[in-house]
């Protein structure tokens, strides 16, 4: 069995990629409103800094950056994931548990996941600024590395939006052609 190793507390920012366990679905685009929500509802009483965030139909990226006094990213994960598992059942965006597998699937509820989520994510903490630089552009460029719009100001659900409105960068901005690893499949 593999051993997962977690980073020790953080205070360098924390490049994320989180999966859906059904790849393919388009979950997290259907219900964007819903984890916006998620994310904001966690935020408001476990403070955190987004310097990224894009959002793609089965999986996302984030660069987060954490108060020294509470790092703890990994139960910021599991609230943003089980308040957007609740609410996507709520919402009938998936389909409610099946009968033979209640039992089942509510340890899945009260662990967070409810079967939507693959239960690890991949993180990094950024070395450097160049390092944090080089993880952001990789969120901005995203959807463009999946075929999905042509630049990345295109997508609708990339922190890219804020950070031009901001004049952190240049609505016009492309770079795609990122190298390294980022915790998804090619």
């Amino acid at each position: 069995m593999p051993q997962y190793r977690r980073l020790p507390a953080a205070t360098a920012p924390i490049f994320f990629t989180l999966c859906l366990s059904e790849r393919g679905s388009t979950l997290l685009l259907d219900g964007l409103d819903l984890l916006r929500e998620a994310v904001r509802h966690v935020k408001g009483y476990r403070p955190f800094h987004i310097h990224a965030f894009v959002v793609l139909p089965d999986h996302l990226h984030a660069v987060l950056g954490f108060p020294p006094e509470d790092p703890n990213y990994s139960q910021r994960w599991g609230s943003i994931k089980a308040r957007f598992s609740r609410d996507a059942r709520r919402a009938g965006l998936v389909p409610p548990w099946p009968v033979a597998d209640a039992e089942a699937q509510r340890g899945l509820f009260r662990k967070g996941e409810a079967g939507l989520w693959q239960k690890r994510f991949w993180e990094h903490q950024c070395r450097d600024e160049a390092d944090l630089q080089r993880h952001i552009r990789y969120c901005w460029a995203n959807p463009v590395k999946h075929g999905l719009v042509a630049r990345p100001v295109d997508w609708d659900a990339s922190s890219i939006h804020r950070d031009t409105r901001a004049g952190l960068v240049a609505p016009e901005w492309s770079d795609t052609l990122m190298e390294g690893d980022y915790g998804e499949a090619a």
